[in-house]
């Protein structure tokens, strides 16, 4: 790219960064006047954790909003890019860029979430297919084996596969995208190596416990 492209490229990656470390799990629970995710359960500032508040409105707003702003950050590089604002090029940046935010986010001191809901918002951008393949992936798990981790880990590890499987089949990814896809897969396989231990542990929390500490708020 040339040196004006790679600054508005490097530009797009910022605003996607900057996106991706809005805290909705801690902006939904605060309006809700829930407790703050980060003080109960795995301390993990995502949906999963949300819901062992006993909030599910809660924990779906955050999973619709955490998820809604990896599609959205994609979605408009995508127009950007076909507008000639931007290089196609960047796109798989600001895909990146957008999960590297909600895992390292500016605005909780760089101590973010897992990213699954924010990656499954951008593979949905990509392509809605992959995105739907990769979801009903982890609902699959989910649902038969009560692990929400597990069944991150299974989509996370299924979706750079079926990227490639159906690659100028069903989808046509620019390879550069699949790339930020099976890093993306990796950052989010990265981030459940405690799950990882409590699972080969036995020790894993199932989807819906409730959480010591969890739920409102005490009134002053």
């Amino acid at each position: 790219m040339e040196p004006v492209s790679t600054i508005i490229a490097l530009l797009a990656a910022a605003l996607a960064y900057l996106l991706g470390s809005l805290p909705f799990a801690v902006l939904v629970s605060r309006t809700m006047g829930l407790a703050d995710p980060r003080s109960y359960g795995s301390g993990n500032p995502g949906a999963t954790n949300v819901l062992r508040s006993g909030s599910k409105v809660a924990a779906a707003l955050t999973l619709l909003l955490d998820g809604g702003k990896g599609w959205l950050a994609v979605w408009l590089a995508q127009r950007a890019a076909q507008a000639g604002w931007l290089e196609t090029a960047a796109v798989p940046l600001v895909a990146l860029a957008v999960v590297i935010g909600h895992m390292w986010p500016l605005f909780l001191g760089f101590r973010g979430g897992k990213g699954v809901a924010t990656a499954a918002g951008v593979l949905l951008a990509a392509s809605g297919w992959l995105g739907l393949a990769t979801v009903l992936t982890w609902l699959v798990v989910a649902v038969f084996f009560r692990y929400s981790s597990l069944a991150a880990l299974a989509a996370a590890v299924f979706a750079p596969f079926y990227a490639l499987l159906g690659q100028d089949v069903v989808w046509n990814l620019q390879p550069a995208m699949v790339v930020a896809l099976g890093a993306i897969s990796l950052l989010v396989i990265w981030r459940h190596q405690h799950n990882i231990r409590k699972l080969l542990r036995g020790e894993e929390t199932r989807i819906g416990s409730k959480a010591a500490g969890a739920g409102r708020k005490p009134r002053n």
